[in-house]
């Protein structure tokens, strides 16, 4: 069984009155998740410029 079937089980025995705050919880996970997306793609451009740099393609090289 999947992570993601385990959690719809464990949620449907949670007390009506706790669903909000799973809610807010899964709801706080997902807006932080795209903020970090968000994030990664606005640097992207401004740090492209130094990844096109032959002194970065030597200093990685080796790996």
């Amino acid at each position: 069984m999947s992570n993601k079937e385990l959690l719809k089980r464990e949620i449907e025995k949670i007390p009506e009155h706790k669903i909000q705050e799973v809610l807010d919880f899964v709801q706080f996970l997902l807006e932080k998740e795209r903020d970090q997306l968000d994030v990664s793609l606005v640097s992207e451009p401004s740090l492209k410029k130094d990844w096109s740099k032959p002194e970065e393609d030597e200093a990685w090289e080796h790996l």
